[in-house]
């Protein structure tokens, strides 16, 4: 039996539900299996055969719709008794298949569709770009962790290696002054790292979850003076406190930031925010520690100062030794992310879960929430499972169409049954296998393996079924692709396939020995898998960097890669140009050494996409009649790349490519090519009539 020909559709396109009983098909190579079964719930349930064409036959079964996971594999009996085993890894060897083994889903799970192949771009507002110098951090505004604030002015100056307390005045205008540059880009989603006030520019240490920080939105009322040298006491940074504490301050900044959404839906762009609530910063007016809130108009004393503070629950203290009382609980030890308490207080449970409602409501409409570490919030996963169901009640009831996406790098399956998160950051299925198989690294660039690199296996286990077997059919949809974000080396640095840190006198070396080939292939592959592909800002232009801080280096307006740039919107075109980009299924093509190809359709178009990363030139033979191509005809290379040299094709101009006869021969259900050394080829084929040999 032709175990390449045989194939269960997980995508949404196809697994569908009929009051209460799903459906599923099974693809096999005409004539060849003489029955099949559908194996779920303990049961056997027959298949019928629903279809046929030039090549395959389509069988169809369906069992009861439960509304907890719904695991399932088949039983295929060929016509000469040989009876096979097939699952979500393919052929199964057991009699009796493990759950890892079967394929898996919860029919009761809705999830928001528009993420599924929406175009995502993450921006660290700090260093995207500047609108309004009125809103910057000034030098010795107050001082956090270890030292002074400090405006850098030159804005192409790289992150120090410790750059917490500098600020290059990336703000929200500067944003808005950049909508336009997005849009034509083809982003369809922004997703903000934290903008709410906080002392870092990283904001992963909140002072306050009502408002965003007025130094990203609008400074209407200043005044006060900055920390005089040597003074490191936060109360007397009167300056900073105006800033911040102010209400016409926090209140002008949560309506600009509530026009820029309008502006971005206008725009067609949604926008997602940051949901650090596993702990806050030891600045926020909960705790005070810093004593900025001390005695100010509308502000309870903070739970660092005062035991009668109605915040006190908030934080887990280990002794009485007030006032000044620093034995409260640190996330992972660190003092300035004092961790929330919930399990103590009932009144920050239902504090949180308000702010959770109100960013995705009037007058802001948010479209979702990013939840930082979110499997460590609370003491223990009973009330941490508890919490996150609430957490998706609130949003959900506030508005249903909001996305929660989580941040977590182990097993996420027992989140993802339909009543926490939506779906996750997808480190384990994206990230982490494309870039050991494209660059033998790992995602911080602190070590390379061999084995790993342009190990096409290891890739697709990983990718296709390795984190896979632990989640449901639903949430992978919808899942944060990214080559590069804030907490990992941009991916260009990679491809020099040298490990390296961030050090002093060391920047440039993170932009030595790159190879804009193998870059330009994850790009293409970013852009054809299932999930939402995401930028990180300046990726598209070229950007270079160990982890972070240098990761976070400032967008180089002016100074793009041009060719990276074109690239970008090249790809982005084409990724929208095709349905089966979002939905469609996917089949693997190839797996060799160093090259690998894969297979996006549905019922309306076909897409392979071939990645040579090796050095030589490679023959390849595709066989394109398993991933939705038909038997005869020809396909459209719509892009094809060569090294880190400019494309040679431009999917936003299919007149030029039919000028020059741009094709690929299909014969026998195959297309025969040559690859350049580290290049993609992408072919496109658009159902046209009635075509013969063509799966669906």
């Amino acid at each position: 039996m032709d175990l390449q020909a045989i194939f269960s559709d997980q995508s949404p396109e196809y697994m569908r539900r009929e009051g209460e009983r799903i459906f599923l098909r099974l693809r096999t190579l005409k004539g060849e299996a003489d029955r099949c079964v559908l194996m779920a719930g303990g049961r056997r349930r027959a298949m019928k055969k629903i279809r046929s064409d030039l090549v395959f036959d389509y069988f169809e079964g369906s069992a009861p719709a439960s509304t907890g996971p719904f695991h399932y594999y088949f039983r295929i009996t060929s016509r000469e008794g040989e009876t096979l085993r097939f699952g979500r890894k393919g052929i199964i060897e057991r009699e009796r298949p493990g759950r890892k083994e079967r394929f898996y889903l919860v029919p009761d799970f809705p999830v928001p569709k528009w993420p599924a192949g929406a175009v995502g771009y993450q921006i660290f507002t700090d260093r995207f770009c500047k609108g309004d110098p009125d809103t910057d951090v000034e030098d010795r505004e107050y001082f956090y962790n270890g030292g002074y604030t400090k405006k850098i002015k030159n804005w192409y100056q790289n992150p120090a290696p410790n750059d917490v307390q500098e600020f290059y005045g990336g703000d929200l205008q500067g944003v808005m002054d950049k909508l336009d540059y997005l849009q034509d880009l083809g982003v369809d989603v922004i997703y903000f790292n934290p903008l709410f006030v906080s002392p870092s520019n990283h904001k992963y240490d909140t002072q306050d979850y009502d408002y965003i920080d007025p130094h990203f939105g609008k400074i209407v009322k200043d005044g006060g003076k900055v920390l005089d040298p040597g003074d490191r006491n936060n109360a007397h940074a009167s300056r900073y406190m105006q800033r911040v504490t102010d209400k016409e301050n926090l209140e002008a900044s949560n309506a600009f930031f509530a026009r820029l959404v309008e502006e971005a839906h206008r725009r067609g762009i949604r926008v997602i925010l940051d949901g650090v609530f596993n702990h806050c910063g030891s600045f926020h007016k909960w705790l005070d520690r810093e004593k900025i809130y001390q005695g100010k108009e509308g502000y309870a004393p903070g739970a660092f100062g005062d035991p009668d503070s109605p915040y006190r629950s908030f934080f887990g203290f280990g002794e009485d030794r007030w006032p000044d009382n620093y034995t409260y609980e640190g996330w992972w030890g660190y003092d300035t992310l004092p961790k929330l308490n919930y399990e103590g207080s009932e009144d920050l449970c239902r504090y949180i879960l308000k702010v959770a409602a109100k960013w995705v409501s009037p007058p802001y409409n948010c479209d979702g929430w990013r939840l930082d570490v979110a499997a460590d919030l609370g003491h223990s996963a009973a009330f941490n499972h508890d919490f996150w169901k609430r957490f998706r009640r609130a949003v959900k009831n506030a508005n249903p169409q909001a996305v929660i996406l989580a941040e977590n790098y182990s097993a996420s399956q027992d989140w993802l049954q339909g009543e926490e998160w939506d779906t996750i950051m997808n480190y384990e299925a994206f990230m982490e296998p494309l870039t050991w198989f494209l660059t033998g690294m790992e995602k911080h660039s602190w070590e390379y393996r061999k084995d790993l690199h342009q190990n096409a296996d290891a890739f697709w286990e990983a990718m296709t079924w390795g984190s896979s077997t632990a989640m449901p059919s639903q949430p992978l949809w919808i899942s944060m692709n990214q080559l590069s974000n804030h907490d990992h080396s941009r991916f260009l640095t990679r491809t020099s396939g040298k490990p390296g840190r961030l050090g002093p006198n060391r920047p440039a070396e993170a932009a030595k020995g790159i190879r804009r080939g193998v870059f330009m292939e994850a790009v293409a592959v970013l852009m054809t898998w299932p999930g939402m592909p995401t930028l990180y800002y300046g990726d598209e232009a070229g950007l270079c960097g160990f982890t972070d801080p240098d990761n976070r280096r400032t967008y180089p307006w002016g100074k793009e890669d041009r060719m990276l740039l074109s690239f970008h919107k090249d790809v982005i075109r084409l990724h929208k140009a095709y349905s089966c980009i979002r939905f469609g299924s996917l089949k693997p093509l190839l797996s060799e050494e160093g090259l690998i190809a894969y297979a996006r359709f549905d019922k309306e178009s076909a897409l392979a996409v071939a990645v040579n990363n090796t050095r030589e030139e490679r023959k390849v033979l595709l066989p394109l009649v398993y991933g939705g191509f038909p038997m005869e005809g020809e396909a459209r290379r719509v892009l094809v790349t060569r090294g880190g040299k400019r494309p040679s094709y431009k999917a936003s101009d299919p007149e030029k490519r039919a000028a020059k006869g741009e094709l690929t021969e299909i014969r026998g259900g195959q297309a025969r090519m040559k690859m350049a050394p580290e290049s993609c080829v992408i072919l496109a084929w658009e159902k046209r009539g009635d075509p013969k040999g063509a799966a669906e």
